[in-house]
């Protein structure tokens, strides 16, 4: 495992003023009100356990991008609401992060308390990681938790800099975010297959390199295929294609077939003449000129199915088309499908792949779903993730 952190269970809380950096970024719409509230879902096993273990309970959390700016339409008070409605219990809120009104109700907490600050990126210190920022934060607690896997790889003030001036350990989320990708990573369940979507090759560069050494097989969908499409020499008409990452994109494949690795990519496709909601689907197998690619073909469909029913363990990042349009969703929904219906671990890598197991009502039959996208990408990709390093180890 490349983490072997401490956690709350490794610590005593009792008495202690706790800090807890959340993940409250919860999605909204336009009058503010909650649409989905996960990942607050997520965070209720670390707090509660605070609680019956009698810590005075600190939250922090981002929402948003206010941009250093203090400004109404991202604040955290509703998700003091909800957070309250379901601990059963209240939740105080603070009306600032490191002011007069945060340590006056930090001071005053009693244990089993719980405390909810403003947004931590009312100050543009937050994202700075900047020092003196940090420890105002920290000044708040006698401890220091991060549950937060979806910045964990970001180096700010709450997720990174407080851990120099508080003992820092891991909540519940984060501990299982890293066992369960860890494990997987380092003594798969073979055949290990790794599913990987979205738009760019260059986001995904990294990983692939990393999971080459790894896995079994790698199937590819979504844009990116389009640019391993061409630099195999196959016609893309006008699909989206990474034109700089051609000879890397060539270079991967080769690299895949020195290792003895499986390299799938869409043998058919379904494609349009242009991009929206109302464009028309067309099923080909070599794309015409004036023809992009949305989604994959329904042979390709069935053959990415048959790698995944016959697998140990699966790991998805990145769907394989624009499943926001239900035309071009099939190629999306078929390995959703699969991965539940498989007797494989199933690891969803946060981002779009989540939003799309969610959509299409696969969530509660996969193994693990991450909470964090650019997070699990990362640690796919073998890189340290600063909010989870700063952290003590066991």
């Amino acid at each position: 495992m490349r983490y072997s952190k401490k956690s709350i269970e490794d610590v005593k809380v009792a008495g202690k003023r706790v800090l807890v950096r959340c993940d409250f970024n919860v999605p909204q719409d336009d009058s503010g009100a909650i649409t989905a509230d996960k990942r607050i879902v997520e965070s209720l096993p670390t707090i509660q356990h605070l609680i019956q273990h009698h810590a005075k309970v600190i939250l922090c959390s981002h929402l948003g991008r206010p941009k250093g700016d203090v400004n109404p339409k991202y604040s955290l008070a509703p998700i003091a609401e909800r957070l309250a409605h379901l601990l059963g219990r209240p939740v105080t809120m603070a009306a600032d992060v490191v002011g007069a009104d945060a340590r006056a109700k930090a001071a005053a907490l009693k244990d089993g308390d719980v405390l909810l600050l403003e947004n931590v990126r009312y100050h543009a210190e937050e994202e700075k990681n900047d020092a003196d920022f940090a420890k105002a934060l920290a000044s708040l607690a006698e401890l220091y938790v991060n549950d937060a896997f979806g910045t964990a790889h970001r180096a700010h003030a709450s997720t990174a800099g407080v851990a120099d001036y508080l003992p820092a350990v891991c909540g519940f989320l984060i501990q299982k975010e890293i066992r369960v990708m860890g494990r997987a990573l380092d003594t798969p369940k073979r055949p290990f297959v790794a599913i990987l979507g979205g738009a760019k090759v260059s986001d995904k560069i990294g990983v692939i390199e990393n999971l080459l050494q790894k896995c079994d097989t790698i199937i590819i969908g979504g844009a990116m295929a389009y640019t391993f499409k061409k630099a195999a020499g196959r016609p893309i008409g006008i699909s989206r294609c990474e034109q700089d990452k051609l000879d890397l994109a060539k270079d991967l494949m080769l690299k895949a077939m020195g290792l003895g690795v499986q390299f799938l990519m869409p043998g058919d496709h379904i494609v349009t003449d242009h991009f929206g909601p109302d464009a028309k689907p067309v099923t080909v197998q070599h794309i015409p000129d004036n023809m992009m690619g949305m989604d994959i073909g329904p042979k390709t469909a069935d053959r990415y199915v048959y790698t995944i029913m016959k697998s140990g363990t699966v790991i998805w990042n990145g769907p394989m088309g624009v499943f926001e349009f239900p035309e071009f969703a099939e190629g999306t929904r078929a390995v959703a499908r699969a991965m539940a219906k498989s007797d494989a671990i199933s690891i969803v890598g946060g981002g779009d792949s989540a939003a799309a197991v969610e959509k299409f009502g696969y969530a509660d039959r996969m193994d693990h779903v991450s909470t964090g996208g650019g997070a699990s990408l990362e640690f796919l990709e073998g890189l340290d993730l600063p909010g989870i390093a700063a952290l003590m180890d066991k």
